[in-house]
């Protein structure tokens, strides 16, 4: 072989590997087969449309076909060759001998699933090329846009690709309602086991029907010192002893400090020794061996990147879904977290991040726990028992929640109050999709930053301060 034979030759396989996935073969005998037999339509309608074809003419005989099936009409060579005679496209699908030779190119339409699964594979193939040369041409010219943008956009359009398979998304009443029953009988009975997850304080749990359920936005509103983050973290030591991967992404602390407050919390031993270990007794020591090995083996991963934006922190969440099937997300807190487009009014820039947070808990099938501060109008009313106007920029924050729940200890308005009050603390669901709002008692013992169930044998105390609780009742 000559040099020149050779250069050639490499040059019709480069040109050969440009070509965008497709086959022919697999587009024709389709086509073919439902020519000669309209019931194989059942058998591929739910996975193809007219994109999914590579040849313009193989698309326009397809949605010929599928017009003229549709409306319940026969889908032959004549009838349509006669429907694209009536839209000016027969010449352009081939006309009428290139339907015939389609109709006789396959004995049967028995492989027609086969078929259709081909031509959607080199669908998916060629737009995996299409969105591929986009990222590479957005990497070679970003024109100023973020990397962070150019990560998430990409991650969208690898996801997004598979995304569009046409399957039958429409489940009638029949199927939906007898899947329903089942599903009841089989929780009654025992035989599986309700999919929610325990939050650690029983009484919440029972206000929440059992607990939070995968694709959950809860959001934990408060003013600061009020203990949101006590509860983020109340919450995440519960379910990650329950056996729930969990991860906490904390911008306020460092990740050391929220280990202290585990420990703390475990070892029941007050926070302020741990900090300062000299002040450890001896006696302490054991509890912090009995915590430590406790802890060390617990679903729980902690991050304290600063200043993530919502793209990177859905980075790092699909990262952890993938490594460590994380169950919950504890994201602490909302302040904290960076706007993709700084110059943007703050609403949108809220409204980005709950939006972003609520499609990433449906995505991982996680429960999202979001903490949020209050604005300051709470501490001027006469009653500061929060209220869902409270919340900055209410709206979004609002409106993308499945849960609000706000924490409320009205010794801190009010430190006049008598003993009783010391470790009284109300956790409020203002709101809960499907489920009625109502206070619940709980205690928060602040030498170990945590929140516990209220003593069932501890009466409630009473004062002047909680004038709005019918509201909540």
């Amino acid at each position: 072989m000559t040099r020149e034979e050779a250069m050639q030759r490499d040059d019709d396989a480069v040109a050969r590997l440009r070509v965008p996935p497709h086959s022919r073969e697999a587009e024709q005998s389709l086509l073919g087969g439902l020519l000669i037999d309209n019931f194989a339509w059942d058998r591929v309608g739910d996975i193809l449309v007219e994109a999914d074809f590579y040849r313009h003419e193989h698309r326009l005989i397809f949605v010929a076909i599928a017009m003229l099936v549709n409306a319940n009409k026969p889908a032959d060579v004549v009838t349509v060759a006669e429907c694209l005679e009536g839209q000016g496209k027969l010449h352009d699908a081939g006309g009428r001998a290139y339907l015939n030779d389609l109709a006789q190119s396959v004995p049967s339409a028995s492989n027609a699933r086969r078929y259709a699964e081909m031509v959607r594979e080199k669908s998916i193939l060629r737009r995996l090329v299409a969105n591929a040369d986009e990222i590479a041409t957005a990497a070679f010219n970003p024109n100023g846009t973020a990397l962070e943008t150019l990560l998430e956009d990409s991650v969208q359009k690898l996801m997004s690709i598979d995304a569009g398979v046409r399957e039958d998304d429409w489940e009638p009443a029949e199927a939906g309602i007898v899947q329903l029953v089942d599903h009841i009988s089989d929780v009654a009975t025992g035989q599986k086991k309700l999919d929610v997850i325990s939050l650690g304080i029983p009484e919440l749990d029972e206000r929440l029907d059992g607990g939070g359920r995968p694709g959950e936005l809860i959001v934990i509103g408060a003013r600061p010192s009020m203990g949101k983050s006590a509860l983020g973290a109340t919450i995440s030591l519960a379910t990650a002893e329950a056996g729930e991967p969990t991860s906490f992404w904390t911008g306020e602390m460092p990740r050391q400090q929220l280990w202290t407050r585990m420990m703390s919390m475990k070892s029941h031993i007050h926070l302020s020794r741990l900090k300062r270990p000299e002040r450890l007794r001896d006696y302490d020591w054991g509890n912090v061996t009995d915590s430590v090995e406790k802890l060390r083996t617990l679903p729980l991963f902690v991050n304290d990147v600063p200043g993530l934006t919502i793209n990177k922190l859905r980075s790092k969440a699909r990262a952890a879904k993938r490594k460590h099937r994380i169950r919950v997300l504890v994201v602490d807190h909302l302040s904290l977290m960076e706007p993709t487009d700084p110059k943007a009014p703050r609403v949108q820039q809220v409204g980005e991040i709950t939006r972003g947070l609520k499609r990433l808990a449906k995505e991982l099938g996680a429960v999202v726990i979001l903490l949020v501060q209050l604005n300051r109008d709470v501490q001027k009313r006469p009653d500061p028992t929060p209220m869902l106007p409270d919340l900055r920029e209410s709206g979004d924050i609002e409106q993308d929640a499945d849960i609000v729940l706000f924490v409320h200890r009205p010794i801190y308005y009010k430190p006049d109050l008598g003993d009783e009050w010391k470790y009284y603390a109300e956790l409020i669901v203002a709101k809960l999709r499907d489920g009625a709002i109502g206070k619940v008692p709980s205690m928060f013992v602040g030498e170990n930053v945590r929140f516990m169930p209220w003593p069932k044998d501890t009466p409630i105390p009473t004062s002047q301060v909680r004038t709005r609780k019918e509201s909540f009742e």
